[in-house]
């Protein structure tokens, strides 16, 4: 007996043009029992027609669809009593924006799917976007930067980049980072910018991706330790750009005079660490932030640093790709997007100014960074999800939570099971009041 699905149209953002399932695996769904229904989209990545030439059909109602997937958050007039949806939720964290949705969902006895969640059982994410985030975000840092340049009277070879979205894909985007590798090779960086340091905070997916795109320039990596020690006159420093990857180890040391720095005890007790990361700024021309922060760990950039000691940097760029407003860069204090990625923040008025010309450090800051790349992303993203939507197309709501027949790393993602928070997410109620 088949079963049906749904894809919601996309809607938040005129930029979000990803898709949760691509048409090659609607056809295989087709052929597993599973009716896709597609709601119609003039920017989807993938057109209406790519749709139904693999067997979807495309209409506006989707409330014969027992469960929905998505994207991003869904409005909470969409919902439906009993259904089940499947999107990036962003309510795990207690976000305040979304405590409206995630009541409405509560209120008609819904589950809610996150794929932030889909773990396995060492806590590793399996569906994520997390690597084209980097990929995207290396790209908007860089072009940034070559427009920051600009504006202050020096030419640079970054200038022959464009935006991420404006690319097919990210073998066009290699192409053009390998002729300007080539030009720093033969010709250099402009005098003025050398030693050009730029440093990566994280090594997951997304300083992966990052990291990824960079290392296709000519570059040499630098320990965290060794930053103060980079200068104009070292062999090959017009030639190459000095990068560093920063650990937890390199951003925070215990407090206590006779601790000893222990990953997961950091972890557990982030109250017995305190930051020192600000110890490299004065030596970073560039700084891509890639890390998972929240409010128990120190933060990597201050107000209170940049107003006292921005003016006694070389600090021109932070690439926000985690953009967490007023988080681990608290001069992050808006999300922007593709159509205008950056702001400049003043330290001495506490104040922000779109582009890239200012006094103070220019910040990339988009949201949506993955969206950029709609269609590499997708694929990879549908490739992943594929394999776990014939168990979620036949999810039992009738069922106990504890009784569900769900692959385990699905089980682990579900926030809500007729409506209510299951036992992993109770603490989300202490946000919804």
């Amino acid at each position: 007996m088949a079963v049906r699905i749904g894809i919601r149209r996309e809607d938040k953002s005129i930029w979000e043009r990803r898709v949760p399932i691509i048409p090659d695996h609607v056809r295989e769904l087709k052929n597993e029992g599973v009716e896709v229904l597609i709601q119609p989209s003039e920017i989807r990545i993938f057109g209406d027609a790519d749709y139904v030439a693999a067997g979807a059909a495309v209409e506006e109602d989707l409330s014969s669809c027992p469960v929905v997937f998505a994207v991003k958050e869904i409005p909470a007039t969409f919902f439906w009593r009993g259904g089940t949806y499947v999107f990036f939720s962003h309510t795990i964290k207690g976000q305040k924006h979304n405590m409206p949705m995630l009541k409405k969902m509560m209120e008609l006895e819904c589950q809610l799917i996150d794929y932030e969640k889909v773990v396995d059982d060492k806590g590793r994410r399996l569906v994520f976007f997390g690597w084209h985030a980097g990929v995207a975000g290396m790209i908007e840092t860089l072009v940034a930067f070559g427009r920051r340049l600009e504006s202050n009277g020096i030419e640079s070879p970054f200038l022959a980049l464009k935006a991420p979205h404006e690319y097919g894909s990210i073998d066009e985007i290699k192409s053009v980072l390998e002729v300007i590798g080539h030009w720093i090779r033969v010709e250099g960086l402009p005098e003025e910018i050398i030693p050009l340091t730029v440093g990566f905070a994280g090594y997951g997916h997304v300083s992966q991706g990052a990291q990824e795109m960079f290392d296709i320039l000519p570059t040499k990596e630098v320990h965290p330790s060794k930053l103060n020690a980079v200068s104009a006159d070292m062999n090959g420093a017009k030639n190459t750009i000095f990068k560093t990857v920063f650990k937890e180890e390199d951003m925070v040391v215990p407090k206590a005079s006779d601790g000893v720095f222990a990953l997961q005890d950091y972890y557990d007790h982030p109250e017995k660490y305190a930051g020192i990361f600000e110890n490299y700024l004065p030596y970073l021309t560039v700084l891509v932030n890639c890390i998972y922060w929240d409010e128990r760990y120190p933060r990597l950039v201050t107000k209170d640093y940049l107003k006292n000691r921005w003016k006694g940097t070389k600090l021109q760029l932070i690439g926000d790709i985690t953009c967490d407003i007023d988080g681990s860069i608290e001069v992050t204090v808006k999300a922007t997007d593709p159509g205008s990625p950056t702001y400049v923040y003043d330290p001495d008025t506490d104040s922000i100014i779109d582009g890239w010309e200012g006094n103070g450090p220019v910040i990339m800051a988009v949201d949506i960074l993955p969206s950029e790349l709609p269609k590499d992303a997708s694929i990879y993203f549908s490739n992943v999800l594929k394999e776990f939507i014939p168990a979620i197309a036949k999810i039992d709501q009738n069922v106990e939570f504890s009784k569900l027949d769900l692959p385990e790393a699905i089980k682990r993602a579900v926030i809500l099971h007729r409506g209510k928070l299951t036992p992993d997410y109770e603490y989300i109620s202490d946000f919804l009041d």
